[in-house]
């Protein structure tokens, strides 16, 4: 287990991310769900995220249900707060944001404070816990201002109040998150998609300043919505359709993995773990045999050649860190 910057909170190394299992993009049946945690359970996996906006509370809900019998100091819940979620009229149906769920909520953008402990309070009911262990601000990308003045003092409060143990933020981008990192006293920051085997952006910004603070840096994304588990044209990438060029280095990376005797899912999780900050690598998956996988891919090793030939191939910065090979530079 790895602690949280300077909290007490502890995570896995491997952690389930929840979105999956709300019926991203498809249904997933109730009974698949529950399986699903209950595989990650069985590999060890004890950090597990949702959040309101996956599945419009179906993420927190089926995530509460699967996790009723197991002790709740034996593990971690993240969720998050900034979209808060209003009765709708039931019409329709989500695709639109990515959930195949009827459209009974609709979700408010709110960073103030009563918009946040509103929301948290929500989130507890749908799980049925009486405290969750981290809370990030999700996606203030274009609520900038509010998140900042408004939103993380309210988290910085509900900390010291004790009703949680971290506080953070989640985005699909590093710069805010590096802001978050130097201008905050947040705990962890989870980065999806921007610390990748075909995005290293995080590595030149967020990374270094998380080393030099002290703070802790989940990454998702770590397949970037599919390209990296299953490379082929048609493939996701950052959640819409994957460009040619990125489907073409991606079975790049998949060739060479093929040559050194491991596979692709088990390369871009080793890579997303071997950076000092990441204390956690997130993965989404919807199934008991997805998650089954990922644990094994995680578990596997990848020799050290081939992150050399990914390197020496133009596929892999050379000051990215890699297993087995301490960081190239201490943070400053």
């Amino acid at each position: 287990m790895n602690r949280l910057g300077g909290s007490g909170v502890e995570v896995s190394a491997l952690s389930f991310g929840a979105a999956a299992i709300a019926n991203l993009y498809t249904a997933v049946g109730d009974e698949e769900a529950h399986e699903a945690v209950e595989a990650a359970w069985q590999r060890g996996i004890r950090y597990f995220d949702t959040a309101p906006h996956y599945g419009l509370g179906l993420s927190e809900r089926r995530l509460g249900a699967a996790l009723r019998d197991h002790p709740r100091d034996h593990y971690t819940i993240s969720t998050k707060v900034g979209r808060r979620l209003e009765p709708a009229d039931g019409t329709g149906d989500d695709l639109a944001n990515g959930f195949a769920v009827p459209a009974t909520h609709r979700r408010v953008w709110d960073f103030s404070a009563d918009g946040i402990r509103r929301t948290l309070e929500s989130s507890l009911e749908r799980l049925g816990l009486d405290r969750v262990d981290v809370v990030y601000l999700h996606d203030p990308d274009e609520h900038a201002e509010a998140a900042f003045r408004e939103g993380y003092p309210a988290l910085e409060k509900l900390r010291a109040e004790g009703v949680v143990g971290a506080i953070g933020a989640g985005m699909n981008q590093s710069a805010m998150l590096t802001r978050f990192v130097r201008d905050t006293d947040v705990d962890v920051v989870l980065c999806a998609g921007r610390y990748t085997l075909l995005d290293q952006s995080a590595l030149t910004d967020l990374l270094p300043a998380a080393l030099e603070r002290g703070t802790s840096v989940v990454i998702g994304g770590a397949f970037n919505s599919g390209l990296l588990a299953n490379p082929e044209p048609g493939a996701r990438y950052n959640y819409a359709a994957a460009p040619s060029e990125l489907v073409e280095r991606a079975l790049r990376l998949k060739s060479v993995a093929d040559r050194h005797g491991t596979t692709l899912r088990a390369v871009a999780l080793a890579f997303c773990a071997a950076h000092p900050a990441v204390a956690s690598v997130l993965v989404g998956a919807r199934s008991a045999h997805e998650v089954r996988d990922c644990a094994h891919q995680f578990a596997a090793r990848v020799p050290g050649a081939l992150w050399q030939e990914l390197r020496a191939g133009g596929l892999l910065p050379a000051d990215a860190p890699v297993p087995g090979e301490p960081p190239s530079k201490e943070p400053s």
